[in-house]
């Protein structure tokens, strides 16, 4: 049983569409050079320099990968991969004025 990795939908474009994908990696690093193989462009939108950006939080089976052993996280047949783009907000800033 393959690694199933969701696909959030900003990067669905480059997998043709598919909100899923299955694969099969060792760790989180191993993932994203799968990923870049069969989907190129994909690793400049997860990574940069080795390292999982910022902005992107990854999910093995619901637990953040950051509280784990982040890109070295190990994954075997069966797990479930979120990829879940942080959403940036922030409080709107109005002026009154008098």
């Amino acid at each position: 049983m393959p690694i199933t990795v969701r696909i959030p939908t900003p990067l669905q474009k480059m997998t043709n569409g598919k909100a899923e994908v299955e694969c099969s990696a060792g760790n989180v690093r191993e993932l994203v050079d799968v990923l870049e193989k069969e989907f190129p462009g994909m690793r400049e939108r997860l990574s940069e320099g080795g390292k999982i950006r910022r902005f992107i939080n990854i999910y093995v089976n619901d637990e953040d990968i950051r509280f784990m052993s982040k890109e070295d996280t190990a994954l075997k047949d069966g797990d479930s991969i979120s990829i879940v783009p942080a959403i940036a907000g922030g409080g709107y800033n109005r002026r009154v004025r008098r």
